[in-house]
């Protein structure tokens, strides 16, 4: 696959945040439209997934596999200083993700298992893809990025055996949660704190984020663990104590970021926000392992609070900053993280507060597709357009 920025294509094709950003934010409003509209009898969807394990893989296969694309393609190089992928190659990458959206939708088309085999082909690739470049660019630390992908991958293949065969996939889904926040942790361990300290830095600032030490090694580890006793036993004390103590390691990693001097830039506070849900989120899960919480909610602790804010985090971030735009958040940027805040929020507080049960999960919903519905009208001239400067990023 060759490499290096296109000149001669659409600017889309330029880079790889750009048409994975992009996707990636019209799947997160269509995939929830689509699911509200299936559970409201509207229309079938995901064939014998059903529609609730269709959200929930295309959550995680499909917008999540989107956003972590767009990130790497655009991250890798500057770890390796390598070129990036382009053009006709990065054009064949999306449309096999697209493929496996479209399959997903209607496997009947095709068939149940060619439906699955199209759907499982893109990780891979993506996993070799980010291989190379850390091969070829000797930055042999990042060979756990190309871990966690492949996991992901393996675990598409488990969660598609088990649909097939007629299996419970929820200790699938669990397990690629725990693998996502896992990647969260790793690599929201080395920016958040490098983004952190330059902001400090500039403003004069002389507390400035902790480097990295022991305490990352441990956090690591303890969320190894926590993920692995949550997708085989989710109940028990066990789970609880290793899922709070995972809970605690990251709220005291976090604390040494001193995200709260950087309050007055969105931009960077909903990166400490989003790494804070990590912590929240384990939380959610000791309580649901002890009977304290439903399952559900602790899920989208962490589903929708870690994973979906640090992904927008990301994705608004990036987009701005690989364009040449200022590193300062919109007012409909600030709007689109309170958004998805909010839906983070609702789902567990509709099962504290039984009587408004259904429209505090109708509010989640539209909180959501209204986040990802402003990132994607106001970052889609962004990505479609050339850098400014002339650049092509």
């Amino acid at each position: 696959m060759p490499r290096g920025i296109d000149l001669r294509g659409p600017a889309l094709l330029s880079y790889g945040f750009r048409p994975f950003f992009l996707l990636a934010g019209i799947f997160a409003v269509l995939d929830m439209v689509l699911w509200v509209a299936a559970l409201s009898g509207l229309l079938s969807l995901g064939g014998d997934m059903g529609p609730i394990d269709w959200h929930a893989h295309e959550m995680l296969f499909g917008y999540g596999a989107a956003a972590l694309c767009g990130f790497l393609l655009t991250a890798v190089p500057n770890w390796t200083g390598s070129l990036p992928v382009s053009g006709r190659p990065l054009l064949g990458l999306l449309l096999l993700w697209l493929a496996g959206r479209i399959v997903s939708l209607v496997p009947q088309w095709l068939g149940e298992i060619p439906s699955a085999t199209i759907d499982a082909l893109f990780l891979p690739v993506l996993a070799l893809l980010i291989a190379r470049e850390v091969v070829v660019g000797r930055n042999w630390q990042n060979l756990r990025v190309v871990a966690g992908i492949l996991l992901i991958a393996l675990l598409n293949v488990a969660f598609h055996l088990a649909t097939l065969a007629g299996w419970d996939e929820m200790i699938v889904l669990r397990a690629t949660v725990a693998v996502f926040v896992l990647l969260i942790g790793q690599v929201g361990g080395r920016v958040v704190p490098s983004f952190t300290r330059n902001y400090l830095a500039r403003a004069g600032a002389t507390r400035l984020p902790h480097p990295q030490g022991w305490l990352d090694q441990v956090t690591m580890a303890a969320t190894l663990l926590a993920g692995i006793a949550w997708s085989a036993a989710p109940e028990g004390w066990p789970t609880a104590l290793l899922a709070l103590a995972a809970a605690a390691l990251h709220a005291v990693r976090l604390a040494g970021w001193h995200g709260w001097a950087a309050r007055k830039e969105p931009l960077l506070l909903v990166l400490h926000v989003g790494y804070g849900f990590v912590a929240i989120g384990w939380a959610g899960v000791a309580a649901a392992a002890v009977g304290l919480l439903a399952e559900p909610s602790a899920l989208h602790l962490l589903t929708a609070g870690a994973i979906g804010l640090m992904t927008l985090a990301i994705m608004t971030r990036a987009s701005r900053g690989h364009t040449g735009r200022p590193l300062t958040a919109s007012t409909t940027t600030s709007i689109s993280y309170l958004c998805l805040f909010a839906a983070a929020v609702f789902r567990p507080l509709a099962e504290m507060v039984p009587p408004a049960y259904h429209l505090l999960l109708d509010m989640s919903a539209l909180a959501w597709i209204a986040a990802f519905a402003l990132f994607t009208i106001e970052h889609a001239p962004i990505l479609l357009r050339p850098s400014l400067g002339g650049r092509r990023k």
